[in-house]
């Protein structure tokens, strides 16, 4: 073993030894080898990352948006020059199988390809005589700075993708409180950022624990706050933070269901639930770990998923043949096992467990296999929150209306599925459930860029959602401007413009 090395944090493009004693394991997940350490930067770490922010925006925001966007075409260019490279990152330290962590780093490639039409998406509106010889134009500004707080799942895709790219393009700057637990992937994607030509301070990195972010929340030079992670932390920034007169958004928790019809084509249908339900080790708030299924072909249904299931491959995250790879740590692992258990425990009948796997040559990594629960019923604690594994239940219905109420019943609302070739029934429950973003015979319903990631109920917490044309408003302002010009012979006349816009002449 290697000794693992001591990470900066980056202020005004430099990066800095942290002043702390406490430093932050980072491990390989596959290995459970301490691989880095990042340091939990002190209150007055954190502070300076917001004073360079302040100091950078004037500058930054500035400058013409075709100036911005270069930034991003050349940050673009390198992450693809860099992409290998950044996959193996994400895959050591958070576990994700090789196409899994490439998918990573390519969803933040489309996002900065969105932000290179900043020039387009940031224009306004005009209206010409919106009352007689009265003009207005609507222009989006920048507001200043934003800070991110971030969870470990998707180290590159959710801070260099969902919030970086418009931000700064937009014109704002930006301080990044890192993962702690997969920290190194975001440390690299901000050095390519600085080499692609982004000015000091416009973008700033620490990594600390929840006390000093928590300054974050309250300082008077940050003027909005972007929050992935759970639910019970999302509401305790959304309320502090919009009590502090922030822009917040905060995309929380989800126990997404699907509801698999007797008409589906099951056996297509298990092949993709399998794929989102374990896909990144299920650590992805679009896994699909609930599916509500017709009584009627359940039998069916669930020996198509064990057939899939028993047969995904487990292994080495960076060993490009595994189909499922660990899970981000050794106390993550044990989560997910005191799920497991907890599920056993309240009545769930176990078809399928994860929880002794070995993998030869990596008896130390982090792995879970896929687990799969029968007959779990409402109130069933594994049935309802998010675990964040390969573990995946299975809730018996009569029929449709019987899933989609079970669904609907949800506290969360970040995504939902069905499975059919009703068309009704798909029309019908498009209409009716309370996900955000919705899939038929989709199991992964997650929109491209150019459209938001819209949870519901305490999966989201705000107004304005990531990415699309909602990414666009949340980092920018509106601005009217109302002109008037006066003709010789008007100049020579005082005239009065009255509340409903008429002209009285004196």
């Amino acid at each position: 073993m290697t000794k693992p090395r001591k990470l900066k944090y980056c202020i005004n493009n430099e990066w800095k030894e942290s002043k702390t004693k406490k430093y932050m394991p980072v491990t390989n997940s596959s290995t459970g080898e301490v691989m880095a350490e990042a340091p939990c930067c002190t209150v007055e770490e954190v502070n300076s990352a917001v004073t360079a922010a302040k100091a950078a925006f004037p500058g930054w925001s500035g400058r013409p948006i075709q100036s911005r966007t270069e930034v991003m075409f050349n940050f673009r260019k390198l992450l693809f020059d860099h992409l290998d490279e950044l996959t193996m990152s994400v895959s050591m330290e958070l576990g994700k199988n090789w196409d899994e962590a490439k998918g990573d780093i390519l969803k933040v490639i489309e996002v900065v390809e969105l932000a290179c039409a900043g020039p387009v998406l940031m224009q306004g509106d005009a209206l010409m005589n919106v009352s007689t010889g009265h003009d207005t134009v609507m222009y989006r500004e920048p507001v200043g700075v934003f800070a991110g707080i971030v969870p470990f799942n998707f180290p590159a895709m959710i801070p260099f993708g969902w919030m970086i790219p418009l931000c700064i393009t937009m014109g704002n700057a930006f301080v990044l409180k890192a993962a702690s637990l997969t920290p190194q992937t975001a440390c690299r994607c901000l050095e390519l950022l600085i080499e692609a030509g982004m000015p000091p301070g416009v973008v700033n990195l620490v990594t600390c624990s929840r006390n000093e972010a928590e300054l974050l929340l309250k300082h008077p030079d940050v003027k909005g706050i972007s929050y992935v992670g759970s639910t019970s932390v999302g509401l305790h920034i959304y309320s502090t933070a919009a009590a502090h007169g922030k822009r917040v958004q905060c995309l929380c928790e989800a126990k997404n269901h699907g509801l698999v019809l007797r008409d589906a084509a099951l056996e297509r249908s298990a092949v993709g639930i399998i794929n989102s339900t374990f896909g990144c080790a299920g650590m992805r708030c679009m896994a699909l770990p609930a599916l509500c299924v017709e009584e009627a072909c359940a039998d069916e249904f669930i020996g198509y998923l064990l057939k899939y299931a028993k047969t995904r491959k487990i292994g080495c995250a960076y060993d490009k043949a595994t189909e499922l790879g660990p899970v981000v740590s050794a106390e993550h692992k044990q989560s997910v096992i005191e799920w497991i258990d907890k599920g056993v425990a309240e009545g769930a009948k176990l078809i399928l467990d994860g929880r002794n796997v070995v993998v030869p040559g990596f008896e130390n990594g982090h792995f879970v296999g896929p687990t799969i629960f029968d007959h779990v019923k409402e109130g069933m604690a594994v049935g309802d929150c998010e675990i964040f594994g390969p573990v995946t239940s299975i809730k018996r219905v009569k029929d449709f209306e019987e899933g989609l109420a079970i669904m609907n019943a949800s506290r969360f609302a970040n995504g939902s599925c069905i499975f059919t070739q009703n068309g009704n029934y798909a029309r019908e429950f498009v209409r009716r459930t309370h996900g955000g973003m919705v899939g038929v015979n989709v199991g992964i319903p997650v929109p491209i860029s150019y459209f938001p990631f819209a949870g519901h109920k305490d999966s989201f917490f705000g107004d304005l959602h990531v990415m699309g044309r909602d990414g666009v408003a949340f980092y920018t302002e509106s601005k009217c401007v109302t002109t008037r010009w006066f003709g010789e012979e008007e100049k020579r006349e005082t005239k009065v413009s009255t509340w409903d816009g008429t002209i009285t002449r004196k």
